[in-house]
């Protein structure tokens, strides 16, 4: 494949940093007016009608591609919705990775404002990696969820206005690290089965004005043990399937559903080892990120001739940049806070093939996948935003 542009997230626009403020903007003004984050929209901007209450389905996993391409396994979401008039494209974010989404949907700010910028990050001036979906670095150090998300999130806004804001997922979700960090301020309602999340989220839309998120992330969990499109990942997409006409159906009047999506995804074609190449691994201190965003260290001094080697070495597979290039062009959002930027890479190296950039020895069930995201192609960035409403 020749060399090609990143597709960037339309920050500002139709990223789902861009989400809550429409979300919110259609339970009222009043919840728009509290605190920083999401203000009102602007031209080019999601727009949604008024409502009672707001239910999101957001589905691990589910990129617009993938759920084109087999319409027929999702009858409901192909046929039973409609998608949102007049809103352009809906773009994950960089890296389209969860912690990285539910984070911008969490706060309504971009990955370079809110500062999760990855799935695995260093902690600046201790030579650790912090991964934010287990909340820990591999020593044990545990982050304070407030200092490393500091933000305040958008169901913080909302229950101050005077709504409900509650949180449709697995119980054993409550109180850990990574929800603590996206998700302050909610009622959480354990569910873990659909009849429970159709049941918890129906309880929560009764008590209007209410801004409801019901997870579900097996699709995400299937399509990386065996692939988007295999046969496991087609019975998780008919699950999501009969969960959104579930909550359709139980939608009070004066209600909607919006069904998103936290990333895409693709099914590697190639695998590199960069732990097991001499090139790759000559001056790097941490690898972190994911197999399509990676985040590289370099010792002190080493940055200039990592950078080299990664970007010899990646030619036609890969944008290798240093991570001043990736802030500037945008790739995190219009700005990363300066006491972000620690958090970043020396160098970014992001696939726009089929390549994964595998750490087997580090990360031995990540290299084992058959499907990743984290990068800046249309598999993995578009993400559907769907309706259906009893207005």
């Amino acid at each position: 494949m020749a060399d090609t542009a990143p597709l960037l997230p339309a920050y500002g626009g139709s990223s789902l940093a861009d989400l809550p403020r429409a979300l919110l903007a259609a339970l009222g003004p009043a919840v728009l007016a509290l605190g920083p984050g999401p203000g009102p929209a602007g031209p080019g901007q999601i727009r949604v009608e008024p409502a009672r209450a707001v239910c999101v389905l957001l589905v691990d996993g589910l990129g617009a591609e993938a759920l084109r391409a087999h319409a027929g396994a999702a009858p409901f979401l192909s046929q039973g919705m409609r998608p949102v008039t007049g809103a352009p494209p809906l773009t994950a974010g960089f890296p389209a990775t969860t912690v990285t989404s539910l984070c911008s949907l969490g706060t309504g700010l971009t990955p370079g404002e809110h500062g999760m910028m990855g799935l695995t990050l260093a902690v600046p001036d201790t030579g650790l990696l912090f991964n934010a979906l287990r909340w820990s670095t591999r020593d044990g150090l545990v982050m304070d969820p407030r200092v490393w998300q500091p933000a305040p999130t958008v169901f913080e806004r909302a229950r101050d206005a005077g709504v409900l804001a509650a949180y449709v997922a697995p119980g054993e979700f409550a109180g850990t690290g990574l929800t603590e960090a996206v998700y302050r301020g909610v009622r959480h309602l354990a569910a873990a089965t659909v009849d429970e999340r159709v049941e918890r989220a129906r309880e929560a839309l009764r008590e209007p004005p209410a801004y409801v998120t019901v997870y579900y992330g097996d699709l995400d969990a299937a399509g990386h043990e065996s692939g988007w499109g295999s046969e496991e990942w087609l019975r998780r997409l008919a699950t999501a399937d009969r969960l959104a006409e579930r909550l359709a159906g139980a939608l009070p009047d004066g209600c909607a559903l919006y069904v998103t999506a936290d990333h895409g995804m693709v099914n590697a074609t190639g695998k590199l080892d960069v732990e097991g190449d001499p090139a790759l691994r000559h001056g790097v201190a941490m690898l972190g990120g994911e197999a399509r965003a990676r985040h590289v260290y370099a010792e002190e001094g080493a940055a200039a001739d990592v950078l080299a080697a990664w970007r010899e070495r990646l030619a036609g597979q890969a944008w290798v940049v240093p991570r001043e290039e990736a802030a500037e062009a945008g790739w995190f959002g219009p700005a990363v806070r300066a006491e972000w930027l620690p958090r970043l890479g020396d160098v970014l190296a992001v696939p726009y093939t089929g390549l994964a950039l595998v750490a087997p020895r580090a990360h031995a069930h990540e290299a084992a996948f058959a499907g990743y995201h984290g990068s800046m192609t249309a598999a993995e960035q578009y993400v559907p935003l769907l309706e259906a409403s009893t207005r």
